[in-house]
């Protein structure tokens, strides 16, 4: 009896994490550069004497889907879309150098190239200053060059990596590498006056949020039914 309470209970517990993951997907299906998260679950028996065979589903290492998002053109200047696996270094709000695909960029009060988040772009050599009054302008290679007086003045380069292994995303939707800072990849490139969106599907998240409703249902249901088998097995023992 206690068997299928594990069972249901763990099933139930997984299929709850799993909703919650696909709920924070599609609350992100029109975020720029989101990637998708994936849940995984693996089975660990439950330790202590009599319960070598119960086994609880648990929680394994979260990975996000790498397929591209879709490109769209806006033709706003400071907006970039990352080609191939390319990825744009920002600093995060822990000082650290972190990872995003999305390019929508912006000039804060100080003249600095930030997201639309406000965290400051990292170019090859450290942030990129703007000059005042000048009309920027972001070259595929990642080059941010400004227009003053006339004149085109190269600022610097976007710095952007292309990792060899997966990232791993943070609780602030950040990505990071395993060993720290990347280098810069020079042949890496980026589409001018272009976003890309989301890489998650509405349509598919939302069917796969049904199914995971109705699973949650039915772990409830056998939970229920263990319920209702262990009153009717001690009426039966207590008749004897």
């Amino acid at each position: 009896m206690d068997r299928m309470i594990y069972t249901s209970m763990s099933g139930a517990k997984a299929t709850m994490q799993r909703q919650d993951t696909l709920a924070n997907n599609l609350a992100n299906v029109s975020t720029v550069g989101f990637r998708a998260e994936l849940a995984a679950f693996r089975a660990v028996p439950v330790e202590g004497s009599g319960a070598s065979s119960r086994v609880f589903a648990l929680e394994s290492t979260l990975g996000y889907d790498a397929t591209p998002g879709p490109v769209s053109a806006t033709g706003r200047a400071l907006d970039v879309a990352m080609k191939d696996g390319a990825w744009l270094a920002v600093q995060g709000l822990d000082g650290a150098e972190a990872y995003t695909r999305g390019g929508s960029l912006d000039i804060n009060a100080e003249g600095m190239l930030t997201t639309r988040g406000g965290l400051t772009v990292l170019g090859d050599g450290g942030p990129i200053q703007v000059p005042p009054n000048s009309t920027v302008s972001i070259g595929s290679d990642g080059t941010v060059s400004a227009m003053t007086n006339g004149r085109s003045n190269a600022l610097g380069r976007l710095k952007l990596v292309t990792p060899e292994a997966p990232l791993t995303r943070g609780t602030d939707g950040l990505f990071r590498a395993a060993d720290g800072e990347l280098p810069a990849d020079a042949n890496a490139r980026v589409q001018d006056g272009a976003l890309e969106g989301s890489n998650v599907s509405p349509v598919e998240t939302m069917v796969a949020m049904i199914s995971a409703a109705r699973q949650f249902e039915a772990q409830m249901k056998l939970m229920q039914t263990a319920e209702s088998n262990e009153k009717a097995a001690s009426q039966l023992l207590s008749m004897n």
